[in-house]
């Protein structure tokens, strides 16, 4: 069966007038606000890593190493499948 996505999908159920909209949303100014997530804190049990340092190890480019330059990744060679003007293209970004 064939269906018409330009045609207006208006219903009799859409037809529910404004102030009957208005009357479901709740008032924003109604002072029902709840002020305990208010505080800006976030505590979960063993999420406190303030006190915690961390070190990486950034080795520079092997030999055996290229970076793509569309996706800017660091590939082995058995990867490279052409060089450009501004260095090599990996595999998959080539296909």
């Amino acid at each position: 069966m064939a269906t018409d996505y330009d045609a207006p999908r208006k219903t009799d159920d859409d037809t529910e007038s404004l102030d009957a909209l208005k009357e479901r949303v709740p008032d924003k100014n109604s002072g029902s606000v709840d002020f305990d997530d208010a505080d800006g804190e976030y505590e979960s049990s063993g999420s406190d890593l303030s006190d915690v340092e961390l070190e990486v190890v950034v080795l520079p480019p092997q030999e055996n190493e290229f970076t793509c330059v569309q996706c800017f990744l660091v590939k082995n060679h058995s990867q490279l499948d052409h060089m450009e003007a501004f260095g090599g293209v990996c595999r998959e970004c080539a296909a």
